[in-house]
């Protein structure tokens, strides 16, 4: 079958190919599933982020 004589070795190569479709579906699926807020905690993170960053 399609040249590979080794079971495990056919296993393995329908495995990677069926996760990478998985992947590729679920993250088609949930691209505009998140939160687009932000909170007050990331705010002082960015700003902290930019004093350091202007520090240096």
């Amino acid at each position: 079958m399609i040249g590979i004589d080794d079971p495990f070795v056919l296993i393995a190569y329908f495995g990677i190919v069926a996760a990478t479709l998985a992947s590729l579906f679920y993250g088609l699926a949930r691209r505009n599933a998140a939160r687009d807020e932000i909170t007050n905690e990331d705010r002082q993170w960015a700003l902290e982020e930019k004093k350091v960053d202007d520090e240096l």
